[in-house]
Parts: C-alpha cells; structure tokens; sequence
C-alpha cells in the first residue's frame, strides 16, 4: 500500500560499504579511462573537443556523472538484495545504450560513442564486483 515500506525492504540489506566502494571505484576508474593514457585521446579528438578542455572539468558535468554513478551504484546494490544479476546488468546495458546515443546526437565519431558506452559496462563490472565482495 505504501511507498514506505516497499523502500525500506529494498534499502535495508544494501552494503552502504559496497555502495560507497563502487561509486569511489567508478569514478576512479573514469579518471583513468579517460585519460591521455587509455582511451582520452582518441575520445577527445571523437568528441570533438581539445586536450586543453580536459584541463578544465565542467562542474556541471562532473556533477551529472557523479550523479550518475550513485543512482547507477543504487540500482546495482538493490538488484544485489534480490539476487537479481539479470536485471543489474539490464540496468548497466541501458545506462550505456542512453551514453551512446547521446554521442551518437553530439555526432561523436564511433570511436569516442565505443568509449562512453564502454565506460558505463566498466563502471557497473566495478559496481557488481563491490557487491559481491563487500
């Protein structure tokens, strides 16, 4: 009958350990995967932008991607309470076809679309494995 109560029973056996630890790892990862090192180079020059941009992170963005990774990291620890991979991993396939088609309508170059697509599967591999360790 009540939200309340639905909420609670999805909230209540969540690992806030493996929550945290997923987002963190997330980000992290972000960090590097989007780096000169791995895969920023070519995502920069698919996106349409410079090096130069990189130097100086849009606060807005960086807001939504965070943002991003705590409701990505919230229905991965939810699934975790029901035994529910299937849907995880809908939820990450989802998340990452969204990422690609905003590329797509940015006209990004395939490449730069491979990379944020990519990134989001990376980033709910990290979240799963969390739950599963934590």
């Amino acid at each position: 009958c009540g939200l309340g109560m639905e909420t609670t029973m999805i909230i209540e056996p969540v690992s806030w350990v493996a929550f945290g630890v997923g987002v963190a790892v997330a980000f992290l990862v972000s960090m590097a995967w989007y780096s000169p090192l791995m895969f920023g180079k070519g995502w920069a020059a698919g996106s349409h932008l410079t090096t130069e941009d990189g130097a100086k992170m849009p606060k807005l963005a960086m807001a939504a991607h965070l943002l991003s990774l705590l409701f990505l990291a919230g229905v991965i620890a939810a699934t975790a309470t029901t035994s529910s991979l299937g849907a995880a991993v809908l939820a990450i396939l989802a998340g990452a076809a969204f990422s690609v088609s905003n590329s797509a309508f940015a006209k990004k170059t395939g490449y730069a679309m491979t990379v944020d697509g990519g990134y989001v599967v990376v980033a709910g591999i990290f979240m799963i494995l969390a739950q599963g360790i934590f």
